[in-house]
């Protein structure tokens, strides 16, 4: 799976996530670029699960040196490696161990039941908290330490976005463009 020639962000207000965990999952799958394929990372402590699908989205660079976090909202669990285009509707910000790592919320594009949302306000406050205390236990069972700063508009998304984007394409090695070519002798 070569997630090279997926676009971020194919068009305004929309991007693609990968998903690496299914909603209700405890197994953390991470993907491997390196041999392109999903590898079970750890098994979560079975007290928490991911309450959304879970994964990142390709091509973007994020502050902790990962692709940028991404979690969807649906009604159905996915699987790993499904790519969903997808609408930030608001982001959970958070450092953990210090380290900025904010994770995007977001909608499926192609869902008719989530079409009028483009707001986390549409969430209800305790499901935000749910998704907020998810990250705050599961981080704290593996003995690191997160602070939660709480949860930003679309704009804020946006944002984040194309930074990570941008950092992105600053890392990436220049392409081969293929042999030289030369004028002929004359």
């Amino acid at each position: 799976m070569d997630l090279r020639c997926i676009a971020p962000q194919p068009e305004p207000g929309l991007i693609h996530v990968v998903v690496e965990v299914p909603a209700g999952g405890r197994n953390k799958y991470e993907y491997l670029p390196s041999a392109g394929l999903m590898a079970l990372d750890r098994v979560l402590h079975p007290s928490v699960q991911y309450p959304f699908d879970y994964g990142f989205v390709p091509n973007t660079l994020a502050e902790d040196g990962s692709p940028l976090d991404a979690m969807v909202v649906m009604e159905e669990p996915s699987f790993p490696g499904c790519l969903i285009l997808a609408r930030p509707i608001g982001l959970l910000e958070l450092l953990d161990a210090g380290i900025y790592d904010g994770k995007l919320l977001c909608v499926p594009a192609h869902d008719p039941h989530l079409e009028g949302m483009v707001s986390i306000n549409q969430l209800s406050l305790s499901r935000l908290e749910e998704i907020s205390e998810f990250f705050r236990t599961n981080r704290g069972l593996d003995g690191r330490t997160t602070e939660i700063l709480g949860w930003r508009e679309g704009e804020a998304a946006t944002a984040l976005v194309e930074h990570c984007v941008n950092s992105a394409a600053a890392q990436a090695p220049p392409r081969n463009p293929g042999p030289e070519k030369f004028a002929p002798d004359h």
